[in-house]
C-alpha cells in the first residue's frame, strides 16, 4: 500500500495505538483535525473502511451523536472513499446528503464503508453508510470535484 506524496496532503500511516495500520489526513485539515480524528484503511480487495471512537466532543444535548458530527465524518469519508481514484488530484466537496438512521453513544466505533459510483473527469460520485455495532447510522451520497492546478 503507498501512501502517496504524505508532504502535500497525502494520508500518512498511523504507527502506534489503537488505529495503528489505519491511516489519516490529521494536520492538513483544521476542521477535521478539530472534530476527529477519522481513520480509514484499505481492505485487500481494495475496499476502504472509516472509523473513529465516539468522544463526549461528538455528543448532542441528549447524550447521543450530533448530527454534525455525522456528516463531517462522512464527508472525510468521500474523500477516504475516492482517494484511490482521486490520486493527487486536489478535489473539494460539491454536495453532500445524508439521512440519518440511528445514535452512536460516547465510546462506540463508528464505521463506514462506500464505493465511488461513478468517476468521470472532474467529478466522482460517492455513496456509502456510517454504522456502529453493525447498527445502521446514516446513509450518505456525495459528489467530489477535483480541481485544476492553479497556474
Amino acid at each position: 500500500m503507498d501512501g502517496g506524496n504524505e508532504a502535500i496532503g497525502g494520508p500518512r500511516l498511523v504507527t502506534q495505538g489503537e488505529w495503528a495500520g489505519w491511516r489519516t489526513w490529521s494536520g492538513s485539515d483544521p476542521f477535521e483535525d478539530q472534530s476527529g480524528p477519522f481513520y480509514f484503511q484499505e481492505d485487500d480487495d481494495g475496499a476502504v473502511r472509516c472509523a473513529f471512537r465516539a468522544q463526549a466532543k461528538h455528543m448532542n444535548g441528549g447524550g447521543f451523536m450530533h448530527g454534525g458530527c455525522m456528516m463531517t465524518f462522512a464527508d472525510f469519508c468521500l474523500f477516504a472513499i475516492a482517494w484511490r481514484t482521486l490520486g493527487e488530484a486536489h478535489a473539494v466537496t460539491v454536495s453532500l446528503n445524508g439521512e440519518f438512521l440511528g445514535p452512536a453513544h460516547v465510546g462506540d466505533v463508528v464505521e463506514a464503508t462506500g464505493e465511488v459510483v461513478k468517476a468521470g473527469g472532474s467529478l466522482l460520485f460517492v455513496r456509502g453508510l456510517l454504522s456502529t455495532g453493525g447498527a445502521p447510522m446514516l446513509n450518505f451520497s456525495g459528489v467530489i470535484k477535483k480541481l485544476r492546478p492553479r497556474a
